[in-house]
């Protein structure tokens, strides 16, 4: 293993629709020194402004990709539109550049695998997380809804009726339902962690942490 990549290093997007803009967007906000790339000169002209530099280049050619200092990043961000082939050849010269740490954009599967296997480190599903994300968010009680590779899962939402009115540790939260309550709101005061002597009323909000399966059980309470 290397060095491991600084949590503020530069990062290089490479594509600004939808997905690459939105990138690109949150990390500017958070401070982070961005460079984006498209072969658009006038999406390239309206990034100019809102990101560190914007280039005007394709990257689907290492020559080019050379040109604009790419080798000298850590982290870059494949975020190239609906071709394939395009998505797959800048991961494969971002790979030759030895980039540390490739993220890249899939619309299938079997995209994601062949970016995997051509060296991106982290393949990122958008379409298919959103949907996913809504469908829990359209049954039960969730509000908002996380979910982490090994099945694990963080959801906001409305406490079940039979939780309410009890210190936690007496509501069976953990052994009827598996799930743990992580933390509380109640209207206008911030977010505390729950602890086992936490009663939860009929307006609270709730955090909840625990299998997929058990939340999602847990919140169509």
């Amino acid at each position: 293993m290397g060095n491991p990549v600084p949590h503020d290093a530069p990062v290089l997007v490479i594509g600004l629709g939808r997905f690459g803009a939105a990138t690109a967007g949150q990390l500017q906000r958070q401070g982070r020194e961005v460079l984006v790339v498209d072969t658009d000169e006038r999406l390239v002209q309206k990034w100019a402004d809102r990101v560190t530099h914007a280039v005007q280049a394709d990257a689907r050619n290492i020559d080019a990709l050379r040109q604009i200092g790419a080798q000298e990043f850590s982290v870059a961000v494949v975020a190239v539109g609906t071709s394939l082939e395009a998505s797959v050849l800048v991961t494969a010269n971002l790979a030759d550049l030895k980039i540390p740490q490739i993220w890249a954009k899939a619309m299938s599967a079997t995209h994601g695998k062949i970016l995997a296997r051509i060296g991106a480190h982290h393949v990122i599903y958008p379409e298919a997380e959103a949907g996913e994300r809504t469908a829990h968010l359209l049954t039960g009680r969730m509000l908002d809804f996380i979910q982490f590779d090994d099945d694990f899962v963080l959801a906001k939402l409305y406490p079940p009726k039979s939780i309410r009115g009890v210190p936690l540790k007496d509501s069976g939260v953990r052994t009827k339902y598996r799930v743990t309550v992580v933390g509380v709101k109640s209207p206008g005061r911030p977010f505390t962690y729950a602890t086992a002597d936490t009663v939860i009323s009929n307006h609270d909000l709730i955090i909840v942490s625990g299998a997929s399966d058990d939340v999602e059980k847990f919140s169509a309470l």
